[in-house]
């Protein structure tokens, strides 16, 4: 099972960093902060272009919108190594193409017709559920990335304390209860299908290939026996 995670890990870096050969000219990072901070404006777009003004678009703009400046926030006072990366136009494309873009289908599926005109999307209870869980990742996500880029900085080494002290990856739980919001909001499976593809292809391999590299510690052992993955005394 290691080996297979070994050769996806290789193959899931080569795709993100190398495709297609040529000069590394790009930052992985650029390429992600477009994204995200274009994203208030490609939703306010549709929007306009669509003459969509119910609750639910503009409750999607508002969440989806400021988590994108929140993100370029991020970035700018603790950003991620692993986003400083220099990649290729084809890993660029890689970037866009299986993850990013996919990530803006999920307004349109709520703001366009395409799932019929009767679809509006969440009712306010469910409404209120999305803002609340978004509320609630955005918290988890900004501290546990703010707490792993500090700590490292002054004091290398594993992370057991603080929101690492129960769940071994909260950045990837607040990211995931991020754009589990978004998927409340449109109340279709097909953004749930689009999460699932990023979670399983993407997260998944990045939190087993995180675990491994955190086994060299001596007090790995322990810690995993106290902590979980993702939701404490559940997985």
């Amino acid at each position: 099972m290691s080996g297979i995670i070994a050769r996806v890990n290789q193959l899931t870096t080569h795709l993100t960093t190398d495709f297609l050969g040529g000069p590394k000219i790009l930052k992985l990072n650029w390429v992600i902060n477009f994204q995200k901070g274009a994203t208030v404006f490609w939703v306010l777009g549709l929007m306009v272009y669509y003459q969509n003004f119910s609750d639910q678009a503009w409750v999607y703009l508002a969440l989806h919108g400021s988590y994108g400046f929140c993100w370029l926030m991020k970035d700018a006072a603790f950003p991620d190594p692993v986003w400083q990366s220099r990649i290729t136009f084809g890993a660029a494309f890689v970037a866009v193409a299986a993850v990013l873009g996919p990530y803006w289908v999920i307004p349109f599926l709520l703001i366009s017709p395409v799932l019929g005109v009767a679809h509006i999307g969440a009712d306010w209870l469910w409404l209120t559920v999305a803002i609340a869980i978004h509320t609630l990742g955005m918290a988890v996500m900004l501290a546990s990335d703010a707490q792993k880029f500090f700590t490292l900085k002054y004091q290398p080494g594993l992370i057991t304390s603080g929101l690492f002290r129960y769940i071994r990856h909260p950045n990837y739980l607040g990211e995931m209860m991020i754009y589990g919001a978004y998927a409340v909001v449109v109340w279709h499976w097909i953004p749930w299908a689009i999460l699932a593809w990023v979670w399983i292809g993407l997260f998944s391999v990045n939190i087993v290939t995180k675990e491994r590299s955190m086994s060299r510690y001596p007090q790995w052992k322990e810690y995993r026996k106290r902590s979980w993955y993702l939701i404490p005394g559940i997985f």
